[in-house]
């Protein structure tokens, strides 16, 4: 199947590992132009390396949770593209800890990074997005907006508030037809993953492969995600091949959350 990206733009945040780098990867594998983005300049260009798609791909280090790199980063991605049709709002999740273990200081930083990221970006990208005849966006947040887990009530709270900001977006923007949607991902083979089990396993006097056996247990397939299941989805929902797609909440999570919705 063509998802139609062949020369499409797209900009990926938080991407020079885990998800973010598995939706670049598959973007690029479907012909489209890529912005990666981290806030280490050594890790995105090691990532970048790794791709190996000279004239497909372009970096931009800087912390997106900063309203001017955002800026900055979309305006750099449509100088060397010479457009913008996609933009993937991805940013890494906040600490974990339950309400009484959190400091204020870790509340303003999640929200910065689970929505005001978005905020930013969005807001940066939109007249470049008018512009193009198949603009997308694509919020990654989480499963945990639909289940909330244990000790993650940062990401628990203010994911949701980014899911809120999705499906407003979708509404009024629908219009123009530029197509707004989120993945909630479930428990994928990330290095995030990894320090979730770490922390949960030491929280349980447990070990991580017990932690990773109990949760696969609890999911319908039995098993985590890989990054690539997820970039895939990634790729489908921003592509023009979804046209008819907008304001959606995919769960991509091996079943593990419960409802009909």
């Amino acid at each position: 199947m063509d998802l139609g990206l062949s020369g499409k733009a797209a900009i990926v945040t938080a991407s020079s590992k885990g998800l973010g780098f598995s939706t670049v990867e598959n973007l690029i594998n479907e012909g489209a132009h890529v912005l990666m983005n981290g806030r280490d300049e050594k890790s995105v260009e090691t990532a970048a390396r790794k791709l190996g798609k000279p004239g497909k791909l372009i970096t931009f280090c800087g912390d997106i949770t900063q309203k001017a790199i955002c800026k900055a980063l979309v305006e750099h991605a449509v100088g060397e593209f010479g457009q913008l049709d996609i933009l993937v709002a991805n940013c890494g999740g906040p600490d974990s800890g339950d309400f009484e273990s959190v400091s204020e200081s870790q509340w303003r930083e999640a929200i910065d990074r689970s929505l005001m990221s978005h905020v930013f970006l969005i807001e940066a990208a939109l007249p470049y997005l008018k512009k193009s005849n198949s603009p997308a966006i694509l919020t990654i947040t989480s499963f945990t907006v639909k289940k909330p887990l244990q000790n993650l009530i940062l990401s628990n709270s203010i994911r949701a508030a980014a899911i809120g900001l999705t499906k407003s977006l979708a509404n009024e923007y629908g219009p123009m037809g530029i197509r707004v949607n989120s993945i909630l991902p479930g428990w994928t083979l990330t290095d995030r993953v990894d320090q979730l089990l770490e922390i949960r396993s030491k929280s349980n006097n447990s070990t991580k492969k017990l932690e990773s056996e109990t949760i696969t247990g609890s999911i319908p397939l039995r098993r985590m995600a890989e990054p690539d299941e997820f970039g895939k989805a990634a790729a489908f929902l921003v592509s023009p091949a979804a046209s008819y797609i907008t304001g959606v909440m995919l769960s991509v999570d091996g079943g593990i959350t419960d409802g009909l919705f």
